[in-house]
């Protein structure tokens, strides 16, 4: 039986009739207290679900849907090292990623925390060795650019947190990543650069991956036509599992760091994929992140379901999905440093949730994850922020913030915050158009979700990301669906290795597409006098 087959799914579509009937003024006007109530304190965090449109009522629906899910059974199940992604066949460990050093986590009897700190250890001595300048390169000099090539979980996770932390980087040394293809990406990234102080970090666990060992090969000879053959090893490292082909490339199998098929990529940004995160933030900064993800995930494995933030938010944003019918999901940091956040999330959401059966291979009959799509705050405010408060369209909103600024200047910071509270005042509760001029009419009742943070750091980008990563998996494990595989990212890869022999030189047509692809592959063909 589904999910939307029981009593409690029920339960939920007859009370989201009441629901559509109430606004946010009216749930406001007549709980005083429901700010208080419905702010919630994690960490360094606080989460403020008041702007929701829920009532207490809603509340204890929702946990009595996860309940009959067994979300609290299969979050356990997750924590013990279970194979709970059935499709692989694999385990389901990111928290293993920053459990600390003699707790025991074991799969198929092996405890994988000694391994999980070996890689963090190898990982702080190569990362000081960089930022000593104890690493040198082919000539002798030191580096002082560094570029991760990897693609989706291996670049996403990085890029974010780099740019996000950037402030406690060490400013001498330069990271940039190159994930897309497109030559222009790979180009653009070294064209002002020195190869003699440049080091790539090659980020694929198979070593095979297409787009990245495309620009893999492609660095490989930009520090080889400059610094000769035997430079390689002093300028090109791997985080692989595969030392076969590392050691076939010219990576010494010495410079390979490590992690495990129960690490799916986009949760893998605290493992060794964070290489260049640590060389820009130290080991200790690396660290504080990793007791942030830790402080998360022990709030979301022992905090009592009413005040279990993670959980909360993944059934508030279920019920905005399912039973009130809000197709996407914007969120909009007000912190210019987070500015990858939202795309980090995109992956993180959409390819755990975008899935259409459930865990016994039937389809789903409810929806499943939305569209997730968000870009900083102020200048949201003046492109897209139009249709958030007079569109058709109701769109939920994640605003997130921090009270302390990064840069003190002025009265910057002052400003920025006022407008993310504008916002989310003025999404709720709307305004009245004046007489005769419909068009200025706000009609609020937008739901939003206020994270502010005390500041943005380390140990809170490491929470921030932890509360992400329960919250979807709450979502799935509701629709239940396996959230850990993403075989919707094959037919188009498999095509694409087809296609690619009809689009070279020495290829041809072969005539064998749709009618349309056919007509395209010949366009390209005869604009590049093939």
């Amino acid at each position: 039986m589904g999910i939307e087959q029981t009593a409690e799914w029920d339960a939920l579509a007859q009370h989201a009739e009441t629901i559509r009937r109430t606004t946010l003024k009216d749930l406001f006007a007549t709980d005083p207290g429901r700010a208080q109530r419905l702010t919630f304190e994690v960490g360094t965090l606080a989460v403020d679900l008041s702007k929701q449109r829920v009532t207490a009522e809603t509340i204890e629906l929702l946990l009595a849907l996860a309940a009959r899910a067994g979300v609290a059974g299969r979050r356990d199940a997750m924590l013990r090292g279970e194979r709970i992604n059935s499709t692989e066949g694999r385990a389901v460990l990111h928290t293993a990623l920053r459990a600390p050093a003699g707790v025991s986590i074991l799969v198929d009897g092996h405890d994988v925390v000694p391994d999980v700190h070996a890689v963090l250890d190898q990982m702080g001595t190569f990362a000081e060795r960089i930022r000593s300048g104890a690493w040198v390169g082919a000539t002798g000099a030191r580096i002082r650019n560094v570029i991760n090539i990897g693609i989706g979980g291996s670049d996403l996770g990085p890029a974010m947190a780099y740019h996000a932390l950037k402030q406690w980087s060490d400013r001498a040394i330069s990271c940039r990543y190159v994930s897309n293809v497109d030559a222009s990406d790979l180009v653009e990234a070294t064209v002002d650069l020195d190869p003699a102080e440049t080091l790539f970090i090659i980020s694929s666990k198979t070593f095979t991956t297409l787009e990245t060992m495309t620009n893999a090969h492609s660095a490989r000879d930009w520090i080889t036509a400059a610094l000769g053959e035997d430079a390689v090893p002093a300028h090109m490292v791997a985080v692989s599992t595969n030392l076969d082909a590392v050691a076939a490339f010219g990576i010494d199998p010495a410079n390979a760091f490590g992690f495990w098929d129960w690490v799916g990529g986009r949760y893998s940004m605290d493992s060794a994929i964070g290489l260049s995160l640590m060389v820009a933030i130290g080991r200790e900064g690396f660290d504080q992140m990793l007791q942030g993800f830790r402080s998360m995930d022990e709030h979301f494995a022992t905090t009592p379901e009413p005040a279990n933030v993670p959980l909360l938010m993944g059934l508030c944003g279920l019920w905005e999905r399912d039973f009130l019918g809000s197709p996407s999901l914007a969120v909009v940091p007000y912190a210019h440093e987070l500015a990858l956040f939202p795309a980090y999330l995109q992956q993180l959401d959409m390819e755990s949730n975008g899935k259409h059966v459930t865990l016994d291979g039937q389809q789903v009959a409810v929806d499943t994850g939305p569209i997730v799509w968000g870009t900083p705050g102020t200048n949201g405010q003046h492109a897209y922020f139009q249709l958030l408060h007079q569109g058709t369209t109701t769109v939920p909103l994640d605003l997130i913030g921090f009270c302390q600024p990064v840069h003190e200047l002025g009265d910057h910071h002052d400003i920025l915050i006022a407008n993310l509270l504008a916002q989310s005042e003025a999404l709720a509760f709307g305004r009245a158009a004046p007489a005769g001029q419909p068009y200025r009419d706000f009609p609020g009742n937008r739901p939003t979700t206020v994270i502010l943070g005390e500041a943005l750091s380390p140990h809170a980008l490491g929470e921030l990301i932890a509360l992400y990563e329960h919250k979807v998996f709450v979502q799935g494990a509701v629709w239940d669906i396996n959230s850990f595989d993403q075989f919707g990212v094959e037919l188009g890869k498999v095509l694409a290795l087809d296609i690619i022999g009809e689009l070279r030189p020495d290829g041809s047509p072969t005539n064998a597409h749709d009618s349309s692809t056919n007509a395209l592959i010949n366009r390209y063909r005869a604009s590049l006098g093939r």
